[in-house]
């Protein structure tokens, strides 16, 4: 059952234009034609994560994985669009020209209750945290680097993305080998998504990966600003919420729109302080205030913050948390910067619960003025 070379060429019929029956042409596909005619017509010819791979015979999608060394309790497997339960894997035999993405599985679990002095906690689809600074995985030196800012950082949720499995390496080392899955909640996200379809096909695969239903939706209007298409987001939310999702939504700064995004059921709504990576801080400070007054679920930033003052201000104006990647990744010292990022966020939610004092037009001396000398 072992894989025989792979061509360079994409081969499938359908997409070259070609009919079943027609014969291959052999300036494209030269590895196949120099097979001898009977093992040609035993072999099985796949698409895998975009790549074209022969077996020698038909196979299911267990032997397929496990001819390339992976675990099939560490993977999710889609064929031809359509997601495969685990369960199914020994008994789903595969058919010439299927199409199989198969991507890493991703870990899950939830922390235990939160429980702080005065229970002042994050709480998200009726999930307790004590943290609320959520962090990102991508961007770091390695994943010694990305284990040590989030724990320094205190972080209880990493957002983590969905990718196709290193078939010419299965053995490479993953996420949950340094964030234990069983201390983190993953919060699997469609970064890089473009359309609802993509969306939400990234999320069923994740589901099927790691059992979650909370998931951060984003969608992309453009690879210049990377700011949210709303109308795809929208659509994508929709079909996530029916499919039994739990959304937390990356979304414009938009006080109506994230007014909708909530009445249509998300759970957390998640507006950009600044484009992806500016590292600009909050650029419009009110419009944030307003969502965060009219929302009923939990409100928080999400991309755009560059220092330990823009978390700060973020839960000055009332957000219930901050989300950010590479502030802390791309910063000199991402560890230390992790650090100021917890104690920044921690002082603007104690700000914001004792309540600033009122702005005066004039001066009001600290000091008492009676029994001056």
């Amino acid at each position: 059952m072992n894989a025989l070379p792979l061509w360079n060429r994409a081969w499938n019929r359908e997409s070259m234009g070609m009919a079943q029956s027609e014969p291959l042409n052999p300036t494209l596909f030269p590895p196949i034609l120099a097979l001898p005619q009977a093992l040609r017509e035993r072999t099985m010819h796949l698409l895998i994560n975009g790549e074209p791979k022969l077996f020698a015979e038909p196979m299911t999608i267990a032997a397929v994985l496990s001819s390339l060394k992976l675990d099939s309790a560490k993977v999710a497997v889609e064929r031809n669009l359509e997601i495969v339960p685990r369960s199914t894997y020994a008994e789903a035999v595969l058919a010439d020209g299927d199409r199989l993405e198969i991507v890493h599985f991703i870990g899950g679990g939830a922390p235990e209750e939160a429980e702080t002095e005065d229970d002042d906690v994050l709480e998200v689809a009726g999930r307790r945290f004590r943290s609320r600074l959520l962090v990102g995985t991508g961007k770091y030196r390695d994943f010694t680097e990305t284990a040590r800012a989030i724990a320094a950082a205190g972080a209880e949720i990493v957002t983590v993305a969905v990718r196709r499995v290193n078939l010419s390496d299965p053995s490479q080392p993953m996420l949950a080998d340094y964030l234990d899955p069983r201390r983190y909640t993953y919060l699997p996200n469609t970064a890089g998504c473009y359309t609802a379809e993509d969306a939400v096909r990234t999320l069923r695969l994740a589901r099927e990966a790691g059992g979650w239903d909370l998931v951060k939706l984003e969608v992309l209007g453009d690879q210049k600003t990377l700011y949210p298409d709303m109308v795809e987001t929208l659509r994508a939310a929709e079909r996530l919420i029916v499919d039994g999702f739990k959304v937390m939504v990356y979304c414009t700064d938009d006080v109506i729109m994230a007014r909708r995004l909530e009445d249509m059921g998300c759970v957390a709504i998640m507006p950009l302080a600044a484009p992806i990576g500016s590292g600009l801080g909050i650029r419009n400070p009110m419009t944030i205030r307003l969502i965060v007054e009219q929302a009923r679920v939990p409100v928080l930033v999400d991309a755009g913050v560059g220092t330990a003052s823009d978390a700060a201000v973020a839960m000055e104006l009332g957000c219930d948390g901050v989300l950010m990647n590479t502030a802390i990744a791309e910063a000199r010292d991402p560890v230390r910067m992790a650090r100021a990022m917890k104690l920044a966020v921690e002082a603007g939610r104690l700000a914001y619960r004792s309540g600033r004092m009122a702005r005066k037009l004039y001066a009001d001396p600290s000091s008492p003025v009676g029994g001056l000398i």
